[in-house]
């Protein structure tokens, strides 16, 4: 079998796809936004026709899509309704009450993706502990259902309150709507997040089945695409939480690909940093749109389970739709090759967050974009060979871009190189600042971990923001140009498991526990089956959401293995502490523990790839393959710089900068100050010098 990952961004659709044998197809191609399917069969026809991999043979394709962002910040969505408990529709518009800017008068909040008169209240209550206070009004729900499916609903929402200790009430609504309305879809709340936190618990409800039928079609499309092009076999998708699930169980719980591609990008970086000796370090993964920022710490990313879309205030947290899903943590900032340069009012010059995509594009690509970007600037500092772009495939246009910037200078009395240099210069800050923040907040020292820079503009940028932060290394891998591409190959199947079922630690009924673990496995034992796993085969990772008693927030605790006691309640404790003092620098009051939530995560193990990268041996060992003009500050100007193939690059190669790096889909510049080495697996490792 070969296998195939394809992540779909913001600008470009990257492809791998590795044989039976080991060998590596790489490729790159404009993503097609009005029907993103289409980039996927003109990245992957190519390499099934080609006789590349025999059409013959079965596949594996495993797929990252920004497909859910950009529908819910787009909001582009099916019309959707609400049903909840009688005196809880506001609840989702009330919020946290929370001020994410404490003096700013016109604060705008994020609004539902339900408007107040499509949100309805229904007769029934549950009480904390499960037991019903009042019966479903059935007959309520019936006549509600049928004038909705009148109205043009496609979608329903079903959250009740304490829902999660007792779904009863949400699937006797279920089957109702079932029998009423078959064609509207449903999301029920204990099925798409069972746990506490009424306003987060139906924000995630909401937004699951808000973008269920557009999930649904576009994987159906895009199974369609397959088919005609001659691929046969799987079909995985990509989990914000970095494992794997089938076509079917994405179209079902779609919430959980809102961080699919970028979560890919960060499994690649935890893989790569393990093969290489770097358990520790930060990965960074700056595309065309966006610029993705993560920790790596133990060779696995740092993962939450709090995450927001559409922020309308600065990326400030609190100014977006909560969801409560299982997600790799990082922070995310609009600052990619296509980020738009421009002046603001005050007369300065800005960068992003509004991207030029990938139509029209930057005005190098010469698609009709008029705005200077960020890849703009990067092709006049000499960093980008307009006639070596993907390989040669894609001329980019020099003397258009430099006219471009010169307009964007006029204001600014600024030279289109001096603009250049600036728009570089500002998008390296702007990462830096959100690194530097991400880390902080993590309690995590930027000094001793080295950077992992991939996606089509990281290795470019990367040795700048490495710079700024004063990280001790820079790691920029082969293929680096498509490297979510490798998180996507390397990822188990997976999915996580949550229950809420609140108790002191030193009251707790472990008969519960034990329970609700064995439930959760049980389910995550039928996904995977169903996904083609044996039994055998799926292996159960087990926390619990803890905190001192009384705090508003919980601390995520691995358990020990088989049937829990109060026996084991002293080592669950010190694994409290020990984590919670790698947090916070210290250890809480002397107060007893409380568990809120109870999690499993149901995974495959990670598959093996025996890889076989491109490489180039024709030029005898000499990788330096010319030079040309490139701006370094270290050099007061442009300097001639020494140009390097990277398919003839060596391991044991070293050489010093300033130097670039090119390989089709990626390039790395090499500061002043930068030492650069190839190491076994190809990677090239540029400890930073005195050119700080």
């Amino acid at each position: 079998m070969y296998r195939v990952g394809i992540d779909i961004g913001g600008t470009f659709t990257d492809m791998l796809l590795v044989g039976d044998d080991g060998n590596a197809v790489i490729a790159k191609t404009l993503t097609t936004p009005g029907d993103p399917s289409l980039a996927v069969e003109n990245a992957l026809r190519p390499v099934l026709e080609n006789g590349s991999v025999d059409a013959r043979q079965r596949g594996t394709l495993i797929h990252g899509t920004t497909l859910v962002t950009n529908a819910l910040i787009e909001r582009k969505g099916a019309l959707t309704a609400l049903l909840t408990t009688a005196g809880f529709r506001d609840a989702v518009e009330i919020g946290r009450e929370h001020r994410y800017e404490l003096y700013d008068l016109n604060l705008d909040l994020p609004k539902p993706l339900v408007p107040r008169h499509l949100r309805f209240d229904v007769p029934e209550r549950m009480a904390a502990d499960g037991s019903i206070l009042q019966a479903l009004d059935e007959a309520f729900v019936r006549k509600l259902v049928g004038e909705l499916r009148d109205k043009g609903i496609k979608a329903i929402g079903v959250c009740y309150l304490n829902s999660f200790r007792n779904p009863a009430h949400e699937k006797r609504t279920a089957e109702i709507i079932a029998e009423v309305a078959p064609q509207i879809r449903v999301s029920l709340s204990c099925e798409v997040v069972a746990e506490i936190r009424e306003f987060q618990r139906t924000s995630t409800t909401l937004a699951n089945v808000y973008v269920q039928e557009r999930v649904s079609d576009y994987l159906a499309q895009l199974q369609a695409r397959l088919d005609k092009i001659g691929f046969r076999g799987s079909f995985f998708v990509m989990l914000s939480s970095g494992g794997i699930a089938t076509r079917e169980t994405a179209s079902r719980f779609p919430v959980r690909l809102l961080e699919s591609g970028p979560a890919a990008g960060a499994i690649a970086a935890a893989e790569a940093g393990m093969g290489s000796g770097h358990r520790d370090l930060l990965s960074f993964d700056m595309g065309g749109t966006t610029a993705k920022l993560c920790v790596i710490e133990d060779g696995q990313p740092l993962k939450t389970h709090e995450f927001e879309v559409d922020r309308v205030y600065r990326f400030r947290k609190g100014s977006g739709l909560p969801v409560r899903i299982p997600v790799i943590d990082m922070i995310e900032i609009g600052a990619g090759g296509g980020s738009i340069a421009r002046v603001d009012s005050l007369g300065l010059l800005k960068v992003g967050p509004d991207s030029s995509g990938a139509d029209p594009g930057p005005v190098c690509y010469g698609q009709g974009g008029t705005q200077p970007t960020v890849t703009d600037a990067d092709l006049v500092l000499g960093y980008l060979d307009a006639n070596y772009f993907l390989g040669g495939k894609m001329q980019l246009d020099l003397e258009g871009t430099k006219k471009a910037l010169e307009r964007l200078g006029k204001p600014l009395k600024m030279t289109a190189q001096q603009v250049a240099w600036g728009i570089h210069q500002i998008v390296n800050e702007n990462m830096a600042n959100a690194a530097r923040a991400h880390l902080g907040e993590r309690g995590k020292d930027p000094r001793r971990m080295p950077m992992y820079a991939f996606g089509g503009a990281g290795p470019v940028h990367g040795y700048r923001v490495a710079e700024i932060l004063r990280l001790p290394a820079l790691i920029s891998p082969f293929g680096a140009g498509v490297g979510s591409t490798f998180g996507l190959l390397s990822a188990p199947l997976a999915f996580d498991f949550v229950r809420s079922a609140y108790s002191r630690m030193d009251r707790l009924d472990w008969n519960l526990a034990n329970r609700l673990l064995d439930e959760m496995a049980h389910e995550g034992r039928k996904v995977l089956q169903t996904s083609g796993l044996s039994s055998a085969e799926i292996r159960y990772q087990r926390t619990a959401d803890l905190r001192y008693i009384g705090q508003g927030h919980e601390v995520s605790v691995a358990l020990p293995d088989g049937v829990l006691g109060v026996g084991d309640l002293p080592r669950i404790a010190a694994e409290f502490e020990r984590t919670y003092e790698s947090l916070y620098g210290r250890k809480g009051p002397d107060v007893p523990l409380e568990v809120i939530n109870w999690r499993v995560v149901a995974s495959g193990s990670p598959p093996e790839m025996n890889l076989k990268l491109p490489r180039d041996s024709t030029h005898g060992g000499d990788a330096r393959k010319g030079s040309r003009l490139a701006f370094f500050p270290e050099t007061n100007g442009y300097v001639e710089t020494s140009i390097y193939d990277r398919y003839t690059l060596e391991p044991g190669m070293r050489f010093n900068g300033p130097a670039i790096v090119e390989e089709r889909e990626s390039t790395l510049i090499v500061g002043a100050g930068g030492q650069a080495r190839v190491d076994e697996r190809l990677n090239v490792v540029v400890e930073l010098g005195d050119g700080k």
